[in-house]
């Protein structure tokens, strides 16, 4: 039996390589023997931190007698929905026909022509629990496959006339969403905060998990409500008192199962610990209530941005997650490593990385890095996000800055389709990392990114502001399965708000319209659902919030050599600077830059830094709104 996945770039897949299951990754060849031999495709879905999928996979898909049943009546498929979140996206859409309790590991039984006509979720070894189990499973849909073929065509021809009717469905509404519905929305969103431990869902309501949800979050944080911004830092005191984080390493856990943010689930995700970081260095410098906070806050804040660039920092940038199971004295347990002190965790080894490099979810990372190492003065980690999005740029980026890649392990490069997240978020990323460093080349890449998908969309001729270059997964649209990317967001922006985002900040620094109308077309799609589903919509409506406001810029040009007889630290500049922009009004934008820095952006069309110079060889601070500005001042930080 040929092992298919032993060159997968993907953790996961190499994790079930040495299975007895003859595993196809995903493409067309695996539906091209399905149909030459007129069997069903079995597509399992998961990720390598997915605790369940651990299970599973040592319960059933270690089992020679269970592979052998799947590699004979079946094409099995094994799928990274980190390294494919199209792919997935696509059969969780379908599989909601089947199950509410919608997860991973996700298990789908499709035609060979790729439409599903059952799945569920993880199925036990013996039935258990209501659940039948995975042998179960496989005789029944082999008997509905030779004895019922109809039936399993109609099921298949249903289930997708269903998710295309979703994908129709759309968000419509008005052309944008004012500061009433706004402000409407964040208390609305802050009344469904449990009162005692922070976080949504409470007594009655509440049967856990219970997630960060930092979009959401980082909305209310931002809202001109007190409410709102009470029940955000409310909940961020609350998290940050819990189980929810290690103490130990500083890093934040992906959920609690328990209201109390108790016993939590051991895994911990890239996007939501850079989410939290830049949300606790805003709430420490900028929104903090009392003096116990502020120091609080930043003493999470700076546990947080240790764990990444210790724990979750690998070559070519950071690792997706860490698993939540780990061996302790030899046996394999969820959470027992997290379970122990500094002192006993030394003689452990550390639960195992994920170490595979997705470039949305690094943008999220190095941007939080950027934003918080000047917010707090700390210019290592300012030039350890510069360092990662130069290596980014140099291996995971091309053509001009118009394709990117999905995903990398160890240097070597998926075939995977890259995500709209992708250049949303890594566009969104290094515009952090500009305002950070001033250095040119990132505003530059991150532009390059964003004309990419809006140049898309209108080669489209779609009604989206922004769209994938290149077009998305081909075995999708081969098989007409492509689902509509969720403009929602739960976990982290989805790639239409980190666009509109990116293009809000693009309109801020170049004074070109097309930016700013795209921002609001993309807000607009979603006007008519996201104001009243602000859990489901945070960074939409945070960026809507923005949009609100009247563009305002703060610019610092300094020389590259200050005259000795009046030095400035760069780095407590770019943090004064910081500070100044975000407890403007919204709309504002700061940046510190060299007087050769302002010369290069001028003349590649960021009309923001026309005819900005250091004044008599010192900072100059140039505040302006919608690009009118006030004459310059020497700046004194």
């Amino acid at each position: 039996m040929p092992n298919r996945l032993a060159d997968a770039v993907s953790p996961y897949l190499l994790a079930h390589a040495d299975n007895p299951v003859d595993w196809h990754p995903w493409g067309e060849e695996a539906f091209a023997e399905a149909r030459e031999r007129d069997v069903p495709v079995f597509v399992s879905i998961g990720y390598s931190t997915c605790h369940w999928c651990h299970v599973m996979a040592r319960e059933s898909f270690s089992d020679p007698e269970l592979a052998a049943r799947l590699n004979a009546r079946f094409v099995p498929v094994k799928v990274d929905r980190e390294e494919h979140p199209d792919v997935d996206a696509a059969f969780l859409a379908a599989a909601s026909a089947f199950t509410r309790n919608l997860g991973w590991p996700l298990s789908v039984f499709t035609t060979p022509d790729g439409h599903t006509f059952f799945a569920g979720t993880y199925f036990p070894p013996q039935p258990r629990g209501g659940l039948p189990s995975f042998g179960q499973v496989l005789d029944a849909v082999t008997d509905a496959w030779t004895q019922r073929r109809d039936d399993v065509a109609d099921t298949a021809a249903r289930v997708a006339s269903a998710v295309n009717a979703m994908r129709e469905t759309g968000g419509g509404g008005a052309s944008a969403i004012d500061r009433t519905a706004l402000d409407r929305a964040a208390i609305a969103l802050a009344s469904a905060e449990d009162p005692e431990f922070g976080g949504f869902g409470a007594p009655p309501e509440f049967a856990g998990p219970k997630f960060p949800a930092v979009p959401a979050l980082a909305f209310l944080l931002d809202s001109e409500t007190d409410t709102g911004r009470s029940a955000a830092l409310h909940t961020l005191r609350r998290m940050a008192g819990s189980a929810l984080l290690d103490g130990i390493d500083g890093g934040f856990f992906r959920y609690g199962t328990r209201r109390d943010w108790g016993e939590p689930h051991y895994e911990r995700v890239l996007y939501d610990n850079a989410g939290l970081l830049r949300l606790y260095a805003d709430a420490a410098v900028l929104r903090a209530s009392s003096d116990e906070d502020a120091p609080f806050f930043i003493h999470v804040a700076h546990g947080v941005a240790r764990f990444l660039l210790t724990t979750m920092r690998v070559d070519g940038g950071f690792a997706s997650a860490q698993d939540s199971e780990s061996d302790v004295d030899g046996v394999r347990r969820e959470g027992a490593y997290y379970l122990l002190d500094a002192e006993a965790r030394a003689a452990q080894p550390a639960p195992r990385l994920d170490r595979k490099v997705l470039t949305g979810w690094n943008g999220l990372a190095i941007g939080a890095l950027a934003h918080a190492g000047a917010l707090f003065e700390r210019p290592d980690w300012v030039v350890a996000a510069a360092e990662i999005a130069d290596h980014l740029m140099g291996s995971h980026v091309s053509a001009g800055g118009r394709m990117l890649v999905r995903a990398s392990l160890n240097g070597r490069a998926s075939s995977a389709a890259p995500a709209l997240e992708d250049y949303g978020l890594f566009a969104r990323g290094l515009l952090d990392v500009f305002l950070a460093t001033g250095e040119p080349r990132f505003a530059l890449a991150a532009r390059a990114m964003a004309d990419a998908t809006i140049d898309a969309a209108e080669q489209s001729r779609g009604n989206a502001p922004f769209a994938l270059p290149g077009g998305g997964d081909p075995v999708l649209a081969a098989h007409e399965l492509v689902a509509d990317a969720d403009p929602s967001e739960g976990a982290y922006p989805s790639g239409q708000s980190a666009l509109a985002d990116t293009a809000r900040v693009l309109y801020a620094l170049t004074d070109d319209d097309r930016y700013r109308q795209v921002a609001d077309a993309a807000i607009g799609a979603v006007a008519g659902v996201a104001p009243g589903n602000p859990l489901a919509f945070g960074a939409t409506l945070r960026v809507a919030a923005e949009l609100t406001g009247v563009p305002r810029q703060f610019v610092v040009v300094r020389p590259a050599t200050a005259p000795a007889e009046d030095p400035v630290d760069p780095s407590a500049l770019s943090g004064a600077v910081s500070a100044v922009a975000r407890r403007g009004t919204r709309g504002t934008v700061a940046i510190v830059v060299t007087e050769e820095a302002a010369a290069k952006l001028a003349d590649s069309g960021f009309g923001l830094f026309e005819a900005r110079t250091a004044v008599d060889g010192r900072p100059t601070a140039y505040a302006c709104e919608a690009f009118v500005c006030e004459l310059p001042e020497r700046f004194i930080p």
